[in-house]
């Protein structure tokens, strides 16, 4: 699928979707909010959150978002479960299901087709809130904003992505905006989990510089943004694997004192042990203000839609 001809107005599927233009006004937007009385905009609409995956702060932003703009919520906190799902139903047909009873749909899921075999019969705007190993478009426009927010700019920065970099949907949906602005990028990982043959092609295509290490400590020094990872544990295929990976990438207080001072540490979260829990208070702590961007984010993109 062609994700550029799909406008981001009208559905948020691919991080590909999203140009400089649309970028920018989300950005207006989410400092609108942030500054001034929310207006119920949304007011007589309702969305549907048909999530398969668990989610603490994607599911709570969208509905906290979707509530302080006037809107209701129609859910399925675990629809693997508890949804016709469970009867072999396709995607296709609970897309044509919620066309009738919602004005757009937000949905998780591990399939990474599904949004896309939803958006095949779509009658409404259907948003992607993560699929699979590939995308988390609104993962990415909350990353991109708080990179933007702290720097004033997203291009030209040095960015060191840490962790399964292979199975980690948010860096292989942010890189695909932060690409296209002239950034450098550092890869910190094992072998089981390095940065996908098709990002690095995607680099390559877009003729952007990187580096792949397993040195976190000698890269670090010099970095603009540290997005840390965790390891996707339930995404390996074997337990050994796992063991491979894990445990081999800690941002600990004293890591995080030898990063520029303007430099900053983001983290789409949970964390497992990767950050430990005396960088909180650190100045280039920005993971949790990365969160509470995702409340902005969501409300500005839901707000951009076009319900007709």
């Amino acid at each position: 699928m062609d994700y550029k001809k799909i406008s981001p107005y009208k559905h948020i599927i691919h991080t590909k979707q999203l140009n400089k233009d649309y970028l920018f006004k989300l950005f207006k937007i989410i400092e609108k909010l942030k500054t001034k009385k929310i207006k119920k905009t949304l007011k007589g609409k309702i969305v549907a959150l048909l999530f398969y995956e668990p989610s603490t702060r994607t599911k709570f932003s969208f509905e906290s978002a979707i509530i302080r703009l006037g809107g209701d919520i129609i859910s399925t906190e675990n629809a693997s479960m508890f949804s016709s799902f469970v009867k072999k139903e396709t995607i296709e047909d609970t897309m044509r299901m919620v066309n009738k009873y919602a004005d757009a749909l937000v949905i998780r899921c591990k399939d990474d087709l599904y949004p896309t075999k939803a958006l095949s019969v779509a009658e409404i705007p259907v948003i992607n809130a993560g699929s699979g190993t590939t995308q988390h478009p609104t993962q990415s426009l909350l990353d991109v904003y708080t990179i933007y927010e702290k720097f004033k700019k997203i291009d030209n920065l040095n960015i060191v992505f840490v962790g399964d970099l292979l199975r980690g949907r948010t860096i292989n949906s942010l890189l695909y905006i932060l690409a296209h602005y002239n950034n450098t990028f550092t890869f910190v990982s094992v072998e089981n989990s390095q940065i996908s043959n098709e990002m690095k092609a995607f680099l390559k295509e877009k003729d952007v510089s990187y580096t792949e290490t397993d040195d976190l400590k000698d890269v670090i020094k010099n970095a603009d943004v540290c997005y840390m990872t965790r390891v996707q544990e339930e995404r390996f295929d074997n337990a050994d694997e796992y063991e491979k990976a894990k445990g081999q990438f800690i941002m600990t207080g004293e890591l995080a004192n030898t990063m520029k001072k303007e430099s900053i540490i983001l983290h789409p979260l949970p964390r497992v042990d990767e950050i430990t829990h005396d960088v909180d208070l650190n100045s280039r702590a920005w993971y949790f203000k990365q969160a509470e961007n995702g409340l902005y984010a969501r409300m500005a993109l839901l707000l951009m839609l076009d319900y007709k």
